[in-house]
């Protein structure tokens, strides 16, 4: 994961914020980090124990340009970075009528935050955007994404194979099939590709497939909704 240069141009309620720091994090390795958060989420108790309440969000589009706000890598006041890419995790409670929650390593955010008021205010639709700035979001059911992901982290190395940012510590994650890389497969991100309709098909896909399935900015919220 990494930025480009922008040019100038809540808390969850009944349940206080958790701290990040009690989370591993890697700047600019955010799917290692959301990993890691997943399987800290499942054995902590917060989450299941299969991860099966999580899904892991993959956010870019074609350009891989994608504006979020409320961002701490951001050095400008109202947070705004422009991400290659970027990953949250979205937890749906099953008791209760509670909102999802967005899990984000990399936001100012309260931790977590509702997802309706992560979408207001990091995504913030209601900002009119050039084509080349929407928003897409690959939506993976953790269990399955905790079997298949692998990174061997090539895409954080130059032409020369120096390290574009400082990697773990730990080894790399390694699918349980053998695969050591597959992350280009998760943020390659066609705007044709994305989900044209939300129904019981891609309800169906989301828990079955390994990539999940592809939905626009305007359906996350719609998405998460039905799958609650």
């Amino acid at each position: 994961m990494t930025t480009s240069k922008l040019d100038s141009s809540s808390e969850v309620i009944g349940a206080p914020p958790l701290d990040a720091s009690q989370f591993h994090h890697t700047p600019f390795f955010c799917e290692e980090n959301v990993y890691l958060l997943c399987k800290q989420l499942c054995t902590s108790g917060v989450a299941d124990a299969e991860g099966s309440d999580l899904f892991v969000v993959f956010i870019s589009n074609d350009k891989k340009q994608v504006p979020l706000w409320h961002q701490k890598a951001s050095q400008r006041a109202d947070g705004v970075i422009l991400w290659d890419y970027h990953v949250i995790c979205i937890q749906i409670k099953k008791e209760g009528d509670s909102s999802p929650l967005v899990w984000d390593l990399d936001s100012s955010l309260s931790f977590p935050s509702p997802l309706a008021s992560y979408v207001s205010e990091t995504i913030r639709p209601s900002f009119q955007l050039f084509s080349d700035f929407q928003r897409f979001f690959r939506v993976v059911h953790a269990p399955i994404f905790l079997h298949s992901f692998a990174s061997d982290r090539r895409h954080m190395k130059d032409s020369i194979g120096n390290w574009t940012a400082k990697p773990p510590a730990y080894e790399a994650i390694v699918a349980e099939d053998g695969t050591v890389h597959n992350l280009n497969e998760y943020i390659e991100i066609s705007t044709a590709d994305g989900t044209i309709s939300i129904g019981l098909d891609s309800i169906n896909s989301v828990y079955s497939q390994k990539l999940g399935v592809l939905v626009s900015e305007s359906q996350l919220e719609e998405f998460f909704s039905l799958l609650s």
